[in-house]
């Protein structure tokens, strides 16, 4: 059985993703692969958590905008 690479973020990582599609109004490419990584590390903080959440219920109620841009 193979086991999948170890996902570790970057220290602020998922704080600047909040400040950034926050500022811009929208969700690129790269903040989406964030993202992702973000769901595969099991050892993300609660406001981690909390600040990813918010990022896709502003999603899903159409707050921010999902682009190709990097």
């Amino acid at each position: 059985m193979m086991s999948l690479p170890k996902v570790r973020l970057l220290p602020g990582a998922v704080s600047e993703m909040l400040a950034s599609v926050s500022d811009s109004g929208k969700l690129k490419l790269g903040d989406r692969y964030g993202l992702l990584a973000a769901s595969l590390d099991d050892n993300l903080s609660e406001d981690e958590r909390r600040a990813i959440n918010r990022i896709i219920r502003s999603v899903t109620r159409g707050k921010i905008s999902v682009t190709q841009e990097l």
